[in-house]
């Protein structure tokens, strides 16, 4: 199970904001790679008024055992007060792929 390859989709203000993100979580091997896509536009309600912002969103690879330390690490350095964070199961794909998402990440 801790092995198990998942994807974190997260998002930020800005494509510097991104860039220092991936930076960060995958140069600490919380993760074994960062695609930063975009610009998109979000719709939301935020403080009881609809809003409409720009930003970027992300894709993080990692495995399920690094989903807390990377969820932690991403709240410590996000600007936003409750940032966009949600981790999804990989449920197949190439072989060779999900094994070297395995083996870039940190050993817990």
């Amino acid at each position: 199970m801790s092995e198990q390859a998942q994807m974190v989709y997260v998002t930020a203000p800005g494509h510097d904001v991104a860039v220092a993100l991936a930076e960060a979580v995958v140069g600490e091997r919380l993760a074994a790679c960062a695609n930063i896509l975009g610009p998109i536009t979000s719709v939301y309600w935020w403080d009881g008024k609809l809003n409409r912002d720009g930003e970027v969103a992300m894709i993080f690879k990692t495995t399920a055992a690094h989903i807390p330390a990377l969820t932690a690490r991403i709240r410590q350095l996000h600007p936003y007060e409750c940032p966009c964070i949600v981790a999804l199961p990989i449920g197949g794909g190439n072989p060779d792929f999900l094994a070297w998402i395995a083996a870039e990440t940190a050993p817990l």
